[in-house]
């Protein structure tokens, strides 16, 4: 599981949302739309996308 990577998409807009979950795109790595970022395929990466799973689009790498 450690080589694993996860490729995060975001697909919709953080404009709008709560500051919790804008802060949470950005420390991903996410600050615009449509951008990719490829991460490991760890807890600490799954509970981010739990936060902001209604803003992103998750593949595995």
């Amino acid at each position: 599981m450690a080589d694993k990577k996860l490729k995060i998409t975001l697909v919709r807009s953080t404009i709008g949302q709560v500051p919790k979950a804008r802060a949470t795109a950005a420390a991903m790595g996410l600050r615009k739309l449509q951008q990719t970022v490829e991460l490991p395929d760890n807890a600490a990466t799954r509970g981010q996308i739990q936060k902001i799973r209604h803003m992103v689009k998750v593949e595995e790498a």
